[in-house]
């Protein structure tokens, strides 16, 4: 019987704590850092609307895979899958290894977000982008969780959906007046190619480009385009390869670690290397 009046209630109190996050300073700061790539992600969500209809989606159909799926890399990337007639394994194969990037990156919010209610964490993955992580690591780089990091991200996400969404959906009502002769696929290309230059940043991110490239282009011959499968394959690989690469380096350059001396309330009895955390200050 109480049930229907909860739910206002509930549904309320999440209005009011939006509200309440959206006039954080932090929560501003997010969609101004975002606005500065807002220009790309614009031009590469107009390409993915008008792809998804030019393909011969439906209109309904397309506006749901906008919303629902909300990934433009792998969009993009099904999409000459499903013309060509590819079995679903194959779709939903590169949709997943497009997208597997993203393991990666929630493996680096975790030590921002992990203290979060399930919910608030589910939501953050549905609304989390490459832009995102870039924009919010070059300003949070200590890996210490403070109060503003999150309205930060919603701010950030919040400009990050709005702008794709709103090109997005342009890019499918005006699909059929927008002539390929445009060449709106080469603006986007050049429009993502700035966003990605905005991510590489370390060595490790330019190895895993070039040979993701270097793949890509040795691999073109192959069928319903499985050279990008090929090109991701090998990106992570290398990856994730120079990441431990150098990670045991910087533990060589730093020496043995020093033993500590037994707790007798852990039950040791002998001295025992210090967990990670342990040399943590």
């Amino acid at each position: 019987m109480n049930q229907p009046a909860q739910t206002p209630t509930r549904v309320g109190a999440l209005a009011h704590r939006a509200l309440g996050m959206a006039r954080e300073p932090a929560f501003r700061l997010g969609m101004r850092d975002l606005s500065g790539v807002s220009l790309g992600i614009a031009a590469w969500a107009l390409v993915t609307g008008v792809a998804m209809v030019k393909s011969g989606m439906s209109v309904s159909m397309a506006l749901f895979m906008s919303f629902v799926v909300y990934a433009g890399s792998a969009q993009l990337a099904v999409l000459p899958l499903m013309i060509a007639g590819a079995p679903l394994w194959v779709i939903w194969f590169t949709a997943f290894c497009v997208n597997l990037r993203f393991v990666i990156l929630s493996s680096m919010w975790r030590q921002y977000f992990a203290h979060l209610p399930r919910r608030h964490r589910l939501a953050i993955s549905y609304f989390s982008g490459d832009v995102i992580f870039v924009a919010f690591f070059k300003r949070y780089t200590g890996g210490e969780r403070n109060p503003e990091q999150v309205p930060y991200f919603w701010g950030a996400a919040a400009t990050n959906w709005g702008v794709w969404q709103a090109f997005s959906v342009a890019g499918i009502f005006l699909a059929d007046q927008v002539p390929l002769s445009w060449g709106l696929g080469f603006a986007g290309v050049l429009a993502l190619l700035g966003v990605l230059y905005s991510m590489l940043n370390d060595r490790t991110t330019w190895a895993a480009t070039g040979v993701a490239a270097a793949v890509a282009v040795a691999a073109f011959a192959l069928p319903l385009k499985l050279n990008i499968l090929a090109a991701i394959a090998a990106a992570v690989a290398v990856g994730l390869m120079l990441e431990n690469t150098e990670r045991r380096l910087r533990e060589w350059r730093a020496g043995p670690a020093t033993l500590r001396a037994p707790d007798p309330a852990r039950g040791e009895r002998n001295p025992v290397l210090p967990l990670e955390e342990e040399q943590r200050p």
